[in-house]
């Protein structure tokens, strides 16, 4: 591998992790990471860092230029929760950054890109169980918009110039390794620091509101994937369903409350209910089983085991 990996966006929850786990697959000098602040000490002493403005082409060409980039891995984005405040920014950030590197794509500066989309693209109008590959998109939130317009883009990129962009819709991700984010889906990772700490958690979602989950050891080794896979596998150039597992807040509950038997939930429901309400509660993912042989490993309670014991020393 004479040529570099840039992960653009590289201090955030799934940027981190992907960026530790291709280190260690090619090797710490093979993967610059970059971002528009620094991460955790792991990270930068792990290898190469850059400061680095997604929306800024110029200095985006530029580190590929420096290091000899063929891959980019484009991680940064605003989520759910905080593009809803701040629509104009997350707009600019999301598209921006993408259209940047689409377009030293299509110039030939890289070889092949990754962009994340989200089950975000679903709407209130989507089928709401099973949701296929391909069905009704009308999101209703910023960050959902941005993501069904990135899918499209990358499509036309593809087909129009030979780009080759890569991408899946991730459900909602669980790591002890960072904070959460700025998701909807957030939750589902607070409620095991609360559980902890505290051994309450007052969860922003109401009872019965069921999403789908996945570990975040799923979502990068699906990412590592769909990047590995042969060019001719990769049949589908907007994004692929992923799927891992769909939970409540009240089954979490219950998972944790075999480790910490006095555990409580109570509810305070708050704006991000109206996101989740409009998202899918099971999604089918056929298409990356068949097309380059994704499948899941992690369940609810193997989630619950791994974030209790790797947490539990934070709060000791």
């Amino acid at each position: 591998m004479k040529s570099r990996i840039l992960i653009i966006g590289a201090c955030g929850q799934i940027g981190t992790e992907l960026t530790m786990k291709l280190r260690e697959r090619f090797g710490e000098d093979k993967v610059v990471a970059s971002d528009i602040r620094e991460g955790n000490d792991e990270l930068m002493a792990s290898g190469h860092f850059e400061t680095l403005d997604a929306t800024d082409f110029k200095a985006v060409e530029d580190v590929i230029f420096r290091y000899k980039v063929d891959t980019v891995y484009l991680m940064a984005a605003m989520l759910s929760a905080i593009a809803e405040r701040f629509p104009a920014k997350a707009w600019h950030l999301n598209m921006t950054s993408l259209f940047n590197v689409l377009n030293l794509a299509k110039e030939n500066k890289i070889k092949k890109l990754f962009w994340p989309s989200s089950i975000a693209v679903f709407g209130p109008t989507t089928p709401a169980e099973n949701t296929p590959q391909t069905t009704v998109m009308e999101p209703t939130t910023v960050y959902g918009i941005s993501k069904q317009t990135g899918e499209r883009w990358c499509e036309y990129y593809f087909n129009k110039f030979g780009v080759d962009v890569r991408s899946i819709r991730y459900p909602g991700l669980i790591s002890y390794t960072t904070e959460p984010g700025g998701g909807t889906t957030d939750y589902a990772v607070d409620i095991y620091h609360r559980a902890l700490k505290h051994g309450q958690y007052r969860c922003f979602l109401k009872e019965g509101t069921i999403l789908p989950m996945m570990y975040m050891d799923d979502a990068i080794r699906a990412t590592i994937s769909i990047m590995d896979a042969e060019e001719e596998e990769i049949k589908i150039r907007s994004s692929y369903n992923l799927a891992g597992v769909s939970y409540a807040p009240e089954d979490v509950t219950a998972s944790i409350k075999k480790h910490i038997p006095d555990f409580e939930i109570s509810y305070d429901i708050d704006f991000r209910q109206e996101i989740a309400d409009s998202w899918p509660n099971s999604i089918d993912d056929s298409r990356a089983r068949e097309d380059w042989g994704w499948k899941h490993k992690f369940g609810l309670d193997e989630m619950t085991a791994i974030m209790l014991e790797n947490l539990q020393p934070k709060y000791n």
